[in-house]
């Protein structure tokens, strides 16, 4: 090729993939520019823009303010940000937005500063209050529903019992939800109402607590909870199942997020999220990972990476242990102060057999399809470590792109290998708001509570990561995620692991750029770059220019999900 044909060649490329979006493209007419305000793109290469131009839902310029300009029309739309700062939409790394639709719907158990709820008087109060504000909820599901008390928080530190939700109602059931999602609790109207009594069998993978007769006290953890809550929300029609999915995705909008995740659906659930999808009653994008231990079939047959009506099935989830901060996660030696009906050898156990793990992680390797797999304790996490590296092994390395989820007690030699075998890390240092207090105090230690969702261990290596949320385990607030991996500051104002903070940049990129990866997005989203979506989140300042110390305080002013407004902040 001759100097000029080269020449030629390096213009027609930079003029199709925006290198010169000011001059080049002046051609092209804006259908909205955005100016006025910091840009934070999350594009190393041009980390920040005086302005944006969007056409058809995809950015068409980003620069200087001048260049960008050159894009504007007779018709086009320009928007003044008036100071607040954009970035790229959020990403969700992991949640469950069908469950956030249940939060959204029921009583409010959360804790300060979420909630009221502080010890089992003000847990009552709040269900009988929701009940009363809302008759038509409870006629629906026939059944009063709470969501997110937290034992570690209540005055008590227990949970409720059955006799704790029978003063609230014994002619309904009455199921409240713990904050972590793997525990629930449940009247004796529940109770009868899912067939649970002295002569109920444990179901494996969990633990039905009892009484000294043997009658469930209420209690119900991992398997034998999600069989309850199943079975209590099977009053819910297709109609009111569509609603809750809704809600989700308003609630989650309402963050900044413009791609949800329901991370771990049932069959039910993926048809039902299609159907509102095909209505063309979704405002953002919403990637669905089915069970691995259900829906096998449904996954081989729907997984994709392109969307459908804003919904795909992007791969197949597996959930090896169960919470932390409910002693259910699966640790490699005991806890360090569980409450005292545990043994003192007592770490936690695995919601799965060792065959099903590795049966799965083999399967979605053989087949090239995405798996994401719950593992907090760090025996789970030594099965999911084994399981990927046989699988790898027999049939060899491919950008698979296998996905951690949590790993809230990884050691340091974990790390390594999860680097190793090229495992993406998806890590919940949200934890050390909510309960980096109680890791310190009660799971793992003063020592080992430092090195919970260890996200400075990761950079150290080298390595990419994702923030998550997991809501409904708290609300899907994108700033006290964005908090609280820069300060790692716990409830009581303790720093839970100085040497894990990472900085405010860093914590952007893993809640945009790196997420949109995790997906195997990047190309499409994640950074305000030229032909990506125009998917943006607009913040109440620039969380680069702000004191870390206030960034919880930040607010989202608009959500934008390519380049048309999604959620807009009530003045």
């Amino acid at each position: 090729m001759t100097t000029r044909r080269r020449l030629l060649f390096g213009i027609l490329y930079a003029t199709t993939f925006g290198l010169f979006p000011g001059s080049l493209l002046a051609q092209e007419t804006a259908d909205k520019i955005f100016l006025g305000g910091p840009i934070l793109t999350m594009n190393d290469a041009q980390a920040r823009a005086e302005a944006v131009a969007v056409k058809d839902g995809r950015i068409l310029a980003v620069g200087a303010e001048a260049d960008v300009l050159s894009h504007k029309g007779a018709d086009t739309e320009t928007v003044d940000l008036g100071g607040k700062t954009m970035l790229p939409g959020f990403v969700d790394a992991h949640g469950h937005v069908f469950a956030i639709g249940i939060q959204a719907l029921s009583a409010n158990l959360l804790a300060p500063p979420d909630g009221k709820v502080t010890d089992i008087p003000s847990l009552q109060a709040t269900l009988n209050d929701w009940a009363e504000a809302n008759p038509e909820r409870v006629k629906a599901i026939g059944a009063i529903v709470g969501f997110g008390y937290d034992d570690s928080q209540l005055a008590e530190q227990r949970h409720p019992t059955r006799e704790d939700l029978d003063a609230v109602s014994t002619e309904l059931p009455v199921y409240v939800i713990h904050q972590s999602g793997h525990i629930g609790v449940a009247n004796s109207k529940a109770l009868e109402a899912v067939g649970f009594n002295a002569d109920t069998k444990e179901m494996p993978g969990g633990v039905i607590r009892r009484e000294a007769d043997g009658e469930p006290d209420g209690v119900l953890e991992e398997t034998p909870h999600f069989f309850a809550l199943t079975k209590l929300l099977g009053n819910v029609d297709a109609k009111g199942s569509a609603h809750i999915f809704k809600e989700g995705t308003k609630l989650i909008t309402s963050y900044g997020y413009t791609t949800a995740q329901e991370g771990r659906s049932m069959p039910g659930q993926v048809k039902l999220m299609e159907a509102v999808a095909d209505r063309g009653e979704l405002d953002i994008d919403v990637v669905s990972y089915p069970d691995v231990l259900v829906a096998r079939d449904l996954i081989a047959e729907k997984a994709s990476r392109e969307y459908k009506n804003r919904f795909r099935v992007a791969g197949a989830k597996l959930t090896i242990d169960g919470s932390p901060q409910g002693f259910t996660a699966w640790r490699d030696r005991p806890y360090y102060d569980p409450p005292a009906h545990y043994r003192a050898d007592y770490a936690g156990y695995a919601a799965v057999k060792p065959d099903e793990t590795f049966d799965a992680i083999d399967w979605a390797f053989k087949n090239d399809i995405q798996i994401i797999t719950h593992s907090n304790g760090e025996a789970a996490t030594d099965q999911l470590l084994a399981a990927i590296k046989t699988a790898e092994e027999k049939y060899g390395p491919a950008d698979r792109r296998p996905v951690l989820i949590h790993g809230q007690f990884l050691r340091e030699d974990q790390i390594d290998t999860v680097k190793d075998l090229d495992i993406f890390p998806s890590l919940f240092p949200m934890h050390t708001f909510y309960w980096g207090d109680w890791h310190r105090d009660r799971t793992v230690g003063p020592e080992l509570a430092d090195n919970i969702s260890p996200t400075g261990s990761v950079r150290r290596r080298g390595m990419i990561f994702s923030s998550h949320h997991d809501a409904p385990v708290a609300f899907p607030d994108s700033m006290r995620i964005l908090d609280a991996t820069v300060t790692r500051r716990s409830r009581s104002g303790d720093i839970i692991g100085p040497d894990q903070r990472v900085d405010v940049v860093t914590a952007l990129k893993a809640m945009t750029i790196w997420p949109a990866y995790q997906h195997f997005e990047e190309g499409r989203k994640g950074s305000i770059e030229v032909g990506k979506l125009a998917d943006f989140v607009i913040l109440s300042d620039d969380p680069t220019a702000i004191d870390p110390e206030t960034l919880d305080t930040l607010t989202v002013q608009e959500t934008i999900k390519e380049g048309r407004t999604v959620y807009t902040r009530p003045q």
